[in-house]
């Protein structure tokens, strides 16, 4: 039988050029039309095109002394990334999380002087190391695709410290972020180009982007703005009904609480009122809670709490409810973005929906080990007595505090601004702002950002940037009201230097376009 493939390893390259010469026409690369339509219609506005010229702008300060801007950093406003703004890691954190890296310190620092000893590693992270070392193994070795049992059993425990009632290890998923598990939920829940999500509006992008990514439905439900970003069950309902003479499906109705972008904490009766939804249409609820840490007026209340005491009152009626709940280690005080630690808890899903959200898991093999051992130390931290409390203590509600002093500051200078309305922030890392800025009162705005094809919210952002340096992200990449305009800071920023710089922008700018 002849051979029918030839042996390239064997022939020289020129040999080979030679054979093929003239024989086919080189193929064209692939382009737009190639690929997935799905990933051409997915955005995701905090990393969109303002953020890309503010990477331009800062590459231009960085390589140039003589750089002709009227500034010389860039402030980056548009993303929750605590740790790339100065926001300093926790010692407890790293000390642990450095053991379990390099296991042959634990040895080393044994042999140390204890006052060396315990100034680098308190005895509490050494015992907290060997724990989770004896668990995992290896922070180089896969886990079980679920995450490792101990610290789902961890975070089982935090759950009912929290909620005082009981939570299984079992529905405990280990992820890469909250970010993974939002991408299983919807990828599972996506069965069909019918099947629909409703998102609040304003919401954070990555759930549109993961919605067009698996050809689903998103269908907004508005916050009141006026009643500090409440939701409207009424409206949810409404909207229940219109999709379903669509012939959409909906699946599951995502809560962001506390909220991104709005900073609203969620209260307890509008809580009910979802898990009332959800109970009388058989939708999954997507309550992502990563910002639970984050609260300066209010309180917040995880929906699996509420839920478990409407379970208490009529189990009948609230047994089905199929509940999804997020947290990660990027946000609250650990600020551990780059890390990719997170969990999942599914609490009333069927055995065999569970097992292809494992299925899902599995495929990915596991998350970071390393950030499933953060997760670890961000719900089970050291108590009053271990030798890390005190730093721990201090580190954390420094930081804390530092937060809800810049979320004051930069709401008190929106206050301050002409023809912008904020709502004051009761948790989170954001604000909202409105920018009132109308046709009859703004022409030459208007004009100006026709010509250059921007929005109203899109060319204040723009101006922002190229004259202060400052980014943040135009408020129609969250979704917000018709003829509304929006944008979304954080307030993580050091300082009130760059907060000064926006008022004075922001009074010039009213000085240029108002008539």
């Amino acid at each position: 039988m002849k051979r029918l493939f030839i042996n390239h390893h064997r022939m020289a390259p020129s040999l080979i050029a030679r054979r093929f010469q003239g024989s086919f026409s080189p193929a064209p690369p692939f382009t737009i039309k190639d690929l997935n339509e799905s990933t051409l219609e997915a955005k995701y506005a905090v990393r969109g095109k303002i953020p890309i010229r503010a990477d331009e702008l800062r590459s231009q300060l960085d390589s140039n002394e003589n750089h002709g801007l009227p500034y010389d950093r860039i402030i980056s406003a548009n993303i929750g990334n605590p740790q790339q703004l100065d926001q300093k890691p926790l010692s407890w954190y790293r000390q642990v999380l450095s053991l379990t890296q390099y296991p042959n310190l634990i040895s080393k620092i044994e042999k140390l002087e204890p006052t060396v000893r315990d100034h680098l590693y308190p005895a509490d992270t050494v015992q907290r190391a060997r724990k989770l070392l004896k668990s995992t193994g290896s922070v180089g070795a896969y886990s079980h695709s679920q995450g490792d049992a101990g610290i789902r059993q961890s975070v089982a425990n935090f759950i009912e410290r929290r909620d005082g009632y009981p939570a299984d290890p079992n529905d405990i998923f280990l992820t890469s972020g909250a970010s993974a598990a939002v991408s299983y939920l919807i990828q599972v829940l996506s069965s069909s180009d019918k099947s629909g999500f409703l998102i609040p509006i304003p919401q954070y992008p990555l759930y549109t982007a993961s919605i067009a990514l698996n050809n689903a439905v998103p269908i907004g439900y508005f916050l009141n703005e006026d009643k500090q970003w409440s939701t409207d069950p009424e409206q949810i309902r409404d909207l229940i009904a219109e999709n379903k003479e669509k012939g959409v499906q909906i699946k599951a109705l995502v809560v962001i609480n506390p909220g991104n972008p709005t900073g609203a904490i969620l209260k307890e009766n509008d809580i009910v009122e979802v898990i009332n939804i959800a109970a009388e249409h058989g939708i999954a609820i997507i309550a992502d809670e990563v910002y639970q840490e984050n609260v300066f007026h209010g309180e917040f209340i995880s929906v699996k709490k509420v839920l478990a005491k409407l379970l208490e009152s009529d189990h009948e009626l609230y047994k089905n409810v199929q509940l999804a709940s997020l947290h990660s280690t990027s946000k609250g005080v650990s600020g551990e973005c780059g890390q990719r630690g997170g969990y999942m808890e599914l609490v009333g899903f069927t055995r065999e929906v569970r097992d292809i959200i494992f299925k899902l898991a599995s495929i990915n093999l596991c998350s970071v080990v390393s950030g499933q051992i953060l997760v670890e130390l961000m719900i089970n931290p050291p108590v009053k007595g271990d030798p890390s409390y005190e730093l721990y203590h201090h580190e954390t509600s420094s930081i804390h505090r530092d937060l809800q002093k810049r979320a004051s500051s930069l709401y008190e200078a929106f206050t301050k601004m002409a023809d912008v309305d904020c709502q004051k922030p009761q948790g989170a890392m954001y604000l909202f702002p409105r920018l009132n800025f109308s046709k009859d009162q703004y022409p030459a705005l208007y004009k100006k950002a026709e010509e250059l094809n921007l929005t109203i919210d899109e060319f204040y952002c723009t101006e922002l940037l190229e004259r202060t340096g400052i980014c943040c992200v135009p408020g129609n990449g969250f979704g917000q009201v018709p003829g509304t305009a929006h944008l979304r800071t954080t307030f993580l920023p050091p300082g009130t230097e760059w907060i000064s710089s926006w008022a004075a922008f922001h009074e010039k700018f009213v000085q240029t376009y108002k008539h």
